[in-house]
């Protein structure tokens, strides 16, 4: 069974006709400034990535081994027959950083035979495509059973990864790092071990590049690289990938090209490379959500927040007035959430949950149901998610997922089919599957916590945390921090859970909630609080998705990041922020159309400072600016600033 390629930077085994001087296939972006090249040396394959002529990876091998028999790999196309086409395409995303992309790349199809020692082939096809902003390549598999291969081993044949990263000089790197802080700036050769993607390099002052996967199948691993210390160069973690079928795709490998670190952050190239989603998904509903578990144990003037519905009532009410989208219900409302007889239907508080969800249905509030990984194995999934849906409920948090990484990838991709079958959003807490481009071909997954929420991880979260996680890990996809905390006054906080201090300033904290890329942007605090600063309410409640475009304006990996938004309305979002310097900032304003617009700026005050005075803030008379204009903003130390354009 032979089935079409979709290429990507990807492990895959490329080949051209062995000889002296080997012949050499070459695929390049249509402004040809990127170039994709592939050859066959011996009884490996190789790949070459140049951009403006300038290697950033040399020859790396890439593929698969077959078994444990060395093979030799035959590309069965002519070099004088090698055919590219070009596409242009343009996706209009239901919710994401802009209404319109552009599907813009040169491509091409190569089919491999590999011959062992037997003289029983194997086939495949190999796709590859160049886009102006990167490179992506991976492999379809036709597979035959290793009893006919290999006699006396397993009946299905294994497959194991060989791609190799072999950068052309000894970049700086920052890379995914769990719930903690990244780990970067580093050299490439002082890496020595295991990293996660999504790796984020730093080539030249003018080149950048991100090293991830896109289209990750519901049967793969997550990619995992690791390197020697002392190397430039990076190799996927072989796991062995056992074929119970007769064919096999693997995930795209891609590798993001950009001028600045934020071209970066605004590319789309890894859910272009994730197929197209099947079915209506227009009721998903991206927008701001509040959240019940940081409001617990809060007090204002008397009244005493807890996770009930009393309390549930009042946000509801305020998301109402605000034109939020929703509220958040997390762990423990159907009883405690790691002891397998909670029932995650009919436990401790569901009544009241189906209460809270009508009320807040009847206001045009939607409300989301936290679902313990415990639950989720215990109780059959299916079963209550339907009755999630039967309720009303909005979306599912999935929170604590058991297993090895494929077991967790399998499981997040299924319940991803089912809450859309069923008409619900998720979000996936907790160590989660990395994204990989995935909200295209299923809107529903509109978030997942791959980061360390800021609430979760203050002994780690500091403000350079922030400006170093938009830059890596928001490259990957939407992303769950919980940014919008707004009790920071000196001293510990009245909440529960966790009471400490968070290291942030008030503006610095709301311009985190537009900067940060997310179809659910959950904020952690009571109404009161927010009502306390009208301006950042303001600012807030105008991050009205979908967004219209989107554009990273300035910034630095770890220093500072400048974010443009234009919400559905057609009014500008700016938020900067920064880590623990202060600094002063001019912002050209050249991404305005024409005419007059009016521009309202609230900065931290002269005295702000992320550690000792957190909760000053100053904003300025509204001014008259066009797209000739430009403001002058000054971010105190660890703070931020949030400026409102409207026409």
């Amino acid at each position: 069974m032979k089935r079409i390629l979709l290429l990507a930077v990807c492990a895959i085994s490329f080949l051209c006709h062995i000889s002296a001087q080997p012949n050499i296939y070459e695929l390049k972006s249509p402004d040809k400034t990127i170039s994709l090249q592939i050859r066959s040396v011996s009884t490996s394959l190789e790949y070459r990535v140049s951009i403006a002529d300038k290697t950033v990876i040399d020859w790396s091998d890439f593929g698969f081994v077959f078994g444990e028999q060395e093979s030799s790999f035959k590309i069965k196309n002519p070099l004088n027959k090698f055919k590219t086409g070009l596409t242009n395409k343009n996706w209009k995303p239901l919710w994401g950083k802009r209404s319109n992309v552009q599907d813009l790349y040169s491509s091409s199809v190569i089919n491999v035979s590999v011959d062992n020692s037997i003289n029983a082939p194997l086939q495949y096809e190999i796709e590859a495509r160049v886009y102006n902003n990167g490179v992506a390549f991976r492999f379809d598999a036709e597979l035959y059973p290793t009893d006919i291969l290999f006699p006396d081993q397993d009946p299905f044949p294994v497959l194991t990864e060989c791609t190799e990263f072999n950068f052309a000089d000894d970049f700086t790197a920052w890379y995914y790092n769990g719930e903690r802080h990244n780990i970067g700036p580093e050299k490439l050769s002082d890496a020595g071990g295991e990293r996660l993607p999504i790796m984020i390099i730093k080539a030249a002052d003018d080149l950048y590049l991100g090293l991830h996967e896109a289209d990750l199948r519901a049967d793969g691993w997550p990619m995992r690289l690791r390197s020697e210390q002392g190397s430039t160069k990076f190799s996927v973690i072989p796991e062995k990938i056992v074929g119970d079928r007769d064919w096999y795709t693997g995930a795209w490998r891609v590798l993001m090209v950009g001028r600045t670190p934020g071209d970066l952050v605004d590319s789309h190239l890894l859910e272009l490379l994730n197929p197209e989603p099947e079915g209506d998904f227009g009721w998903v509903r991206p927008g701001v959500y509040l959240w019940d578990w940081r409001i617990d144990g809060a007090v204002w003037e008397g009244y005493h927040y807890c996770m009930n519905y009393d309390s549930w009532t009042r946000m509801i009410d305020f998301a109402a007035e605000q034109g939020f989208q929703g509220l958040v219900l997390d762990a423990n409302w159907y009883g405690p959430e790691f002891e397998k007889d909670s029932d995650p239907t009919k436990g401790d508080k569901a009544r009241d949950v189906q209460r809270i969800i009508k009320y807040g249905k009847d206001k045009g509030v939607g409300v989301w149901l936290y679902l313990n990984d415990v639950a989720g194995t215990n109780y059959p999934i299916e079963e209550t998610l339907a009755q999630y849906e039967e309720w009303g409920a909005s979306g599912v948090k999935y929170g604590f997922m058991n297993g090895n990484p494929q077991e967790k990838n399998r499981k997040t991709q299924e319940i991803t089919a089912l809450c859309a079958k069923h008409h619900l959003m998720v979000d996936y807490h907790d160590y989660p599957v990395h994204p990989f481009g995935q909200m295209r071909t299923w809107p529903n997954a509109v978030t997942r916590e791959y980061c360390k929420a800021q609430l979760d991880g203050r002994q780690i979260f500091q403000p350079k945390t922030f400006v170093t996680s938009a830059f890596v890990n928001m490259v990957a996809g939407p992303i769950d921090q919980n940014n919008g905390f707004l009790e920071l006054h000196q001293g510990r906080t009245t909440r529960k859970d966790n009471n400490q201090e968070v290291p942030s300033t008030v503006t610095g904290e709301i311009a985190r909630t537009l900067i940060t890329w997310s179809g659910a942007t959950v904020i952690p605090d009571i109404p009161e609080y927010y009502q306390k600063y009208p301006t950042l309410l303001e600012f807030l409640s105008a991050e009205k998705q979908p967004w219209q475009e989107s554009i990273t304006l300035a910034g630095e990996i770890g220093e500072y990041i400048v974010m443009a938004r234009q919400n559905r309305d057609g009014d500008w979002l700016i938020g900067a922020a920064t880590n623990e310097d202060a600094r002063t900032l001019s912002i050209p304003l050249n991404f305005l159309g024409k005419g007059k617009y009016t521009a309202t700026v609230t900065t931290d005050a002269e005295d702000t400072h992320y550690r000792t005075n957190r909760e000053t803030l100053q904003t300025f008379d509204p001014v008259s600016v066009n797209r000739k204009s430009a403001l002058t903003i000054d971010l105190a130390p660890g703070g931020g600033a949030c400026i409102l354009i409207s026409k």
